[in-house]
C-alpha cells in the first residue's frame, strides 16, 4: 500500500505504510510516523523516550473491518524541555477510532438509526451514540442568539405524568434555540441569561395565555411585544364550549334533550365548512342548536371570534373585539361572560398580532416532530442527547429505510 492511499483512502497524512495483516475477517494496516516533531513547539530536536502500541478502527473496505496499528512515540524536546507523545493527526488520542471513521458514521446516521449504523460498522450502540452526541454538542450546544428578533415559547409533554420540556423557537430561521426540562418560568431562567450575554434585541414573543410565560417575558424582555397565539385563544374557547355542552347534557331533564345533545361535541367544534353532509352532521348540529338557545348563542359567538384575526387592520380588530366582548356580556350566559373577562385582560396581547403577525404554529409543528422522533427512538435515556437532537431538528433529513 502506498502513502497516497493512506492519505486519500483513510485520511492519514505524515505516516509511512509498513505491512498488512489479515485475521478474523478484518484487515490491520501497520504504519509509522515519518518525521518526529515536538507536540508542543514543533521542533525536530527531540529524543525518543519510549513508545505505546495503539490500534484505531478506520473506514471499512466492503464488509471487512479495517484497523490502523502503530507505535505512538513519546518524545523529549531539547528546545522547550517538555516530554510529550507525538500528535496523531488522523485520530483523537482519547478515542479508539479515526476521524475518517467518525465522519463515515455521521454520514450513515443521516439516513439510518443508531442501531443500524452500529450493526453495519460492527461496533457497539454506545460508540455511535457518542460520536453523534459529540458532533451535535459541537454544532448546537451554543447557538448564536445575537440576531434573535422573533421567538415562540411553548411547552411539550414528553412522557407520562408531569414530564415536560420548555422549547424556544426562532421564528425567522425555524431553529430551536433553547430547550429546558420542566415548564413555566423556572425553565426559562438560563435562556434569559444567554439572551443578556448575547445582547439580543428581541422584538416580539409568541406564546399562549399562560400567566407564567407572560410574566417571565414581561420581566426579562421589557421592550418585546407579547403576541398571544390565536390558536390557543380558540382552543381555550373550544374547551369552555365542550364543558358547557357537557353541563347542559348533565342538566337535561327530558330524554329528547339528552339524545340530541349526546355526541354533538365534535360537531360544535368543527368549522361549518367541514361538516360532513353524508353523515347528516349539519342537520344534527342544527337540531341541537334549535333545542337549546344558550348553546346556539355560544356556538355562533365561537364562529364570530374566529373572524377577529381576519380584520383589515388593528383599529378594525380592536372595534371587533370590543363589540364581541359587549355582546358576550349582554348574553347573560355565564361561560361567555367569564370568557369575555379573559379576553379583556389579554386585549393588548391579542391585538398585537396586527403589529407582529406571528404565532406558535411553527413551534407546534416542531413539537410534533419531537414526539415523532421520540417514538421512533422508543424514548431517550440521555436527556442531554435528546435536547441536542431537538436543537438539530431543523436540519434533520429523513429517508425511508428498508
Amino acid at each position: 500500500m502506498s502513502t497516497s492511499i493512506l492519505y486519500h483512502g483513510f485520511g492519514i497524512k505524515g505516516y509511512k505504510y509498513l505491512s498488512t495483516e489479515y485475521e478474523g475477517g478484518a484487515m490491520r494496516f501497520r504504519i509509522t510516523k515519518n518525521i518526529m516533531r515536538c507536540a508542543s513547539c514543533g521542533s525536530r530536536n527531540v529524543i525518543r523516550r519510549g513508545q505505546v502500541p495503539r490500534i484505531f478502527r478506520s473506514v471499512p473496505i466492503g464488509r471487512k473491518a479495517v484497523w490502523i496499528s502503530l507505535l505512538v512515540q513519546r518524545l523529549q524536546c531539547l528546545t522547550c524541555g517538555l516530554v510529550r507523545q507525538v500528535k496523531l493527526g488522523f485520530a483523537d488520542p482519547r478515542r479508539s477510532y479515526t476521524k475518517a471513521f467518525e465522519r463515515y458514521a455521521l454520514e450513515l446516521c443521516r439516513s439510518m438509526t443508531i442501531l443500524d449504523v452500529a450493526r453495519h460498522l460492527g461496533v457497539s450502540w454506545d460508540v455511535v451514540k457518542d460520536i453523534q452526541k459529540r458532533n451535535l454538542t459541537r454544532r448546537f450546544s451554543k447557538p448564536k442568539l445575537r440576531k434573535l428578533k422573533k421567538i415562540a415559547i411553548d411547552e411539550i409533554s414528553i412522557g407520562k405524568g408531569h414530564d415536560y420540556l420548555t422549547v424556544v423557537l426562532d421564528l425567522e430561521t425555524g431553529a430551536v434555540v433553547f430547550v429546558a426540562e420542566g415548564k413555566g418560568a423556572e425553565g426559562l431562567k438560563p435562556f434569559w441569561k444567554k439572551i443578556a450575554c448575547a445582547r439580543a434585541r428581541i422584538e416580539a414573543v409568541a406564546t399562549d395565555m399562560s400567566p407564567a410565560y407572560i410574566s417571565a417575558v414581561t420581566e426579562n424582555l421589557k421592550e418585546a411585544v407579547i403576541v398571544l397565539d390565536h390558536f390557543h385563544v380558540i382552543k381555550l374557547f373550544n374547551n369552555k364550549l365542550s364543558e358547557f355542552r357537557r353541563n347542559l347534557h348533565a342538566a337535561a331533564t327530558t330524554a329528547l334533550e339528552k339524545r340530541v345533545l349526546k355526541g354533538t361535541r365534535w360537531l360544535l367544534l368543527k368549522a361549518p365548512d367541514n361538516l360532513d353532509e353524508t353523515r347528516n352532521e349539519q342537520q344534527r348540529l342544527q337540531q341541537a342548536l334549535d333545542l337549546n338557545m344558550p348553546l346556539a348563542t355560544v356556538y355562533y359567538m365561537k364562529e364570530d371570534l374566529r373572524q377577529l384575526w381576519n380584520q383589515k387592520n388593528k383599529a378594525a380588530a380592536a372595534v371587533f373585539l370590543d363589540d364581541w366582548i359587549a355582546r358576550a356580556n349582554a348574553s347573560n350566559v355565564t361561560m361567555l361572560v367569564k370568557f369575555a373577562r379573559t379576553l379583556s385582560s389579554h386585549r393588548s396581547g391579542i391585538l398585537a398580532y396586527y403589529d407582529y403577525p406571528i404565532s406558535t404554529g411553527p413551534l407546534e409543528g416542531t413539537n410534533n416532530k419531537i414526539k415523532t422522533m421520540k417514538r421512533q427512538a422508543y424514548g431517550f435515556r440521555d436527556k442531554e442527547f435528546f435536547k441536542l437532537k431537538i436543537m438539530a431538528l431543523h436540519q434533520a433529513k429523513y429517508a425511508l429505510v428498508g
